[in-house]
């Protein structure tokens, strides 16, 4: 393994167990037609298989729920079954909603009792390297309730109006100082207990589950992201998620 992708002893530390919930029950349309984004292939493997295998390369985390399609949840099964993961790890796959914050309100609900500390992952960032998995684990175990991996941007922003009409020009307001802004990566890491309140408590449309943390009004840190933890959108990243994954096996050796 490279040191990337190599699991980190200091994670395995004795501790409070931790799950991971993968939400993987999308379609990806901005991909293409096709299968389901989390079943898309990279290098032969499913995305999906690379994302469950960057969490479980963590020893300090102990079982892995997959969040299936509705109707799909065998298929994944299936798809798990055939491919080898670690034995150390448990795996658990149950049918997602119609939503994303559904279908990770009902990963935890199919979570038992015990796992303190979830991890929230894209199925749809499968090359996250387990350094940035364990130091999202790490702030958790030390006392911060809600924690994501970010970046800093390389692109100044803009802040605009909506164009009066589609596709036109749309009128600059503002120009935020990027050096206060994070590009927000997963897994985002929780204390259980507050993830489960926020979502009893927090309704409406979010893009991830910190910021429904932070409508509690409960604190959320950031730690170090990783230029390969990217999300696979659009068909240029799927070439640049083969270029990662060719270069990970040219410095391996095989």
């Amino acid at each position: 393994m490279s040191d990337e992708s190599r699991p980190s002893p200091a994670a395995g530390r004795p501790g409070t167990p931790v799950a991971a919930v993968i939400p993987a029950a999308g379609r990806g349309v901005r991909l293409g037609p096709g299968a389901p984004k989390a079943l898309r292939t990279l290098s032969g493997t499913p995305m999906l298989i690379h994302a469950v295998r960057a969490m479980a390369a963590s020893r300090a985390v102990s079982l892995v729920v997959v969040v299936a399609p509705p109707d799909g949840a065998a298929e994944v099964k299936s798809l798990l079954d055939a491919h080898a993961l670690p034995e150390r790890t448990d795996f658990l796959v149950v049918p997602g909603g119609e939503s994303r914050q559904e279908s990770v309100r009902l990963g935890l609900e199919a979570l038992p009792p015990g796992h303190d500390i979830v991890l929230v992952h894209d199925a749809a960032r499968p090359l996250v390297p387990v350094d940035t998995v364990d130091a999202v684990i790490e702030a958790v175990r030390d006392g911060a309730p809600a924690v994501v991996p970010a970046l800093p941007l390389a692109d100044t922003v803009k802040q605009v109006e909506p164009a009066a009409a589609p596709g036109g020009p749309e009128p600059v307001v503002a120009t935020p100082d990027r050096s206060l802004l994070r590009a927000v990566q997963t897994p985002q890491g929780f204390d259980r207990a507050t993830l489960e309140r926020a979502h009893r408590t927090v309704s409406g449309d979010v893009t991830d589950d910190a910021s429904m943390v932070e409508q509690l009004g409960e604190r959320v840190v950031a730690v170090p992201g990783h230029e390969e933890a990217f999300k696979v959108t659009r068909p240029l990243d799927l070439v640049l998620a083969e270029a990662v994954l060719a270069r990970r096996r040219l410095n391996d050796g095989f």
